[in-house]
């Protein structure tokens, strides 16, 4: 393919809530929790922090990285879970913040946890057709989880932007093939109104999670006729920090090929950021050459896997905005009354 990624930045709020915290207020043992999920703190977005704010942030790190003038970007789609409004785009607000407006298209993206990706996949069609010179796709989510649900341990706050661009030499990685797996399979879902989701018992593990990103990666590496030992990096989403090391097994992958982009035991489930987070982390570190597997997953259900080389350019552009690591060490912890004052469950 012709395309590939000129630019990305991330944002993750700087508060953490402990999954002591929680299993204290619940009377659940931290331990079986902690060994359960493999999680052991989570992203907590601010009082005055939401999807927009994260994509705002986290667009503005792109653009900096990328070197590019925002007026150049003629597309930004968002994917969430947690557009603040019910009618009315968050990716006009963060095009608009960001100064790529008027003379460009944007939307927002829903499809669970994989929004961001085919946000990604989106932009990579118009760049090759040329409609645009780059696109800019973000996945960023502050993921609602009821009081109590053991969504309340992973469900997080945090998100990405990566700018899709032509390989003319200015790209840090190429995306050398995309594959996409979907179905109908009920998982997990919020209806209209309903201020939380819910997951779908026996639905949640196998026929989900497993199922589509598996199926998805083995897709990606049929097409291009390559084996888990082609690759350096591979990242997959994270609900927990338990399914992404499981299915790096399944597939062949060893610990040391997912460790530099497996987020989710320090940050939670970012949602819509959860596997463009993780192959942020790796782009941080991985050096020329090197190929990476990134595969989403979005219930309801469906994954995009993609493999990118990393490019020349990576080193010039790497240190121009802040890397995932310096968001993982800027932190404060909080108690759980304070989590449910800045999540807005106690509302006054």
């Amino acid at each position: 393919m012709g395309v590939g990624i000129v630019g990305y930045g991330v944002y993750i709020p700087r508060y953490r809530i402990k999954v002591e915290e929680i299993a204290r207020m619940w009377g659940a043992d931290p331990k079986q929790m902690k060994r359960g999920l493999g999680v052991e703190e989570k992203a907590v977005a601010g009082p005055d922090e939401d999807t927009v704010t994260i994509s705002v942030e986290a667009a503005k790190n792109a653009l900096k990285r990328g070197g590019i003038s925002p007026s150049s970007v003629g597309a930004i789609y968002v994917g969430s879970e947690s557009h603040p409004y019910a009618v009315k785009p968050t990716a006009t607000i963060v095009a608009e913040a960001i100064g790529a407006t008027p003379e460009m298209t944007a939307a927002d993206f829903e499809f669970a946890c994989k929004a961001g990706t085919a946000g990604i996949q989106t932009c990579m069609g118009m760049v090759e057709a040329g409609m645009i010179k780059y696109g800019m796709a973000i996945g960023a989510d502050t993921a609602q989880s009821s009081p109590g649900d053991p969504l309340e341990y992973a469900a997080a706050a945090g998100g990405a932007a990566f700018l899709v661009g032509k390989l003319d030499g200015e790209a840090i990685a190429s995306i050398e093939a995309t594959y996409s797996y979907t179905t109908d399979t009920p998982d997990f879902w919020r209806r209209e109104m309903r201020p939380y989701p819910k997951h779908g018992g026996r639905f949640t593990g196998r026929p989900g999670y497993f199922k589509h990103t598996l199926s998805a990666a083995q897709g990606l590496l049929r097409k291009l006729g390559l084996t888990p030992r082609d690759f350096d990096h591979a990242v997959f989403h994270q609900p927990n920090g338990r399914f992404p090391v499981e299915v790096a097994r399944e597939l062949g992958f060893s610990m040391n090929q997912i460790k530099t982009g497996l987020l989710s035991p320090k940050i939670g489930n970012t949602y819509s950021g959860s596997t463009m987070l993780g192959l942020a982390a790796i782009l941080d570190e991985a050096k020329e050459g090197e190929r990476i597997l990134a595969v989403s997953y979005g219930s309801g259900a469906g994954s995009d896997a993609f493999s990118l080389i990393v490019e020349e350019g990576i080193e010039e552009k790497r240190n121009l905005a802040p890397k995932v690591s310096d968001y993982l060490q800027e932190k404060v912890y909080i108690d759980y009354a304070t989590y449910c004052k800045f999540t807005r469950k106690l509302v006054r």
